[in-house]
């Protein structure tokens, strides 16, 4: 009897210290940009000005390239110069599926360009800059639509 009871202690001990042990790592997967709007079941932004997309779940851009749409965790270089933290972000929350893109014509129609100056300043930087790029300056547009 003895035996049992040191045993039963014994895996009790040993059930106390592996739950101690226990090591909680919380990664937060799929949460928006710091330059996103805050949301809580949406999947996507579309960002007008440059005619893409973010996936939040993802953390990829879609834009076209050469026709075919294309994920990446980074812009393209022609985007170099676009000031994410100041861009018109729309909230898709009226989508949910793995190709916003399907609905590329209504978006492109729907939400305006809000930030024609950075396509100005960007032909600019191309013709007359030699490669020094800056972003855009004007003021924040985020917004969910």
């Amino acid at each position: 009897m003895k035996t049992f009871k040191l045993f039963i202690l014994g895996a009790f001990l040993l059930v106390f210290s592996f739950s101690k042990a226990q090591v909680s790592v919380n990664v937060n997967i799929g949460a928006p940009p710091v330059w996103g709007p805050t949301v809580t079941t949406e999947e996507y932004y579309y960002l007008p000005d440059i005619d893409s997309y973010y996936d939040i779940h993802q953390s990829q851009f879609i834009y076209l390239n050469n026709g075919s749409w294309i994920r990446s965790r980074s812009l393209p270089r022609r985007y170099r110069s676009y000031n994410l933290n100041t861009g018109y972000v729309v909230v898709l929350n009226d989508y949910h599926g793995h190709n916003p893109y399907t609905h590329y014509k209504n978006h492109k129609v729907k939400y305006y360009k809000s930030n024609n100056n950075w396509e100005k300043s960007r032909r600019n930087d191309e013709h007359h800059d030699n490669g020094n790029h800056h972003g855009n300056e004007k003021g924040n547009k985020k917004g969910k639509h």
